[in-house]
């Protein structure tokens, strides 16, 4: 959303979707139509599902795997990837166990995903296009950050399934007895390929 100066030059005809969304969701609220959606944040199910932010998954993913809402806990990012053992996703996936009962996992990866083969590369000029000097780039690879690995995607979406069901299963953190199973799910017809 567009503050202070930078909104007053919007014509009404202007209007960026998110001030769409939040016209959308005054009538949402006023019509009351929350309250087919109500549960508290503890997940029915005792399940995480871990998954990929792809826009193909958003009502594809509960529905085949028959989520309503209050169901489980759904974490999502590129690629559905936990990428080490102390990023956001896991750190998610440790306060559900503790915090909010869930006893099992479920790690979802998809056909044609889009973080697949991505690179830093690409990301490179992306960003210098867009208007990140090399300066700055620089800047946050002296700081110790590696790019290259953090934008980095993967060649074989089995592979980094096991590889993010064997960080889980693996942590220090998380107790034996929690299942963590992997999964690809078909990114048009939601079926299911279990991953060993």
């Amino acid at each position: 959303m567009l503050l202070g100066e930078d909104r007053q030059h919007l014509s009404k005809n202007e209007r960026t979707m998110i001030d769409q969304i939040i016209d959308y969701n005054k009538q949402f609220v006023s019509e009351k139509r929350y309250e087919r959606y109500l549960t508290d944040k503890y997940p029915d199910k005792k399940l995480a599902v871990l998954s990929c932010m792809d826009t193909r998954l958003t009502e594809l993913l509960p529905a085949a795997l028959g989520l309503k809402n209050g169901d489980a806990k759904i974490i999502k990012n590129a690629g559905g990837l936990v990428i080490s053992p102390f990023d956001s996703a896991m750190r998610s996936l440790i306060v559900a166990i503790y915090e909010l009962g869930v006893e099992e996992i479920m790690v979802v990866a998809h056909s044609h995903c889009g973080a697949c083969h991505m690179s830093y590369a690409h990301f490179h000029e992306e960003m210098k296009a867009r208007g990140v000097s090399e300066e700055t780039l620089e800047t946050i690879r002296h700081c110790g950050i590696d790019l290259d690995g953090w934008l980095e995607g993967f060649k074989d979406t089995p592979e980094s399934v096991r590889k993010t069901v064997n960080t889980i299963k693996t942590h220090p953190l998380v107790p034996k007895d929690v299942v963590v199973r992997g999964f690809i799910i078909d990114s048009e017809t939601g079926e299911l390929e279990e991953i060993f």
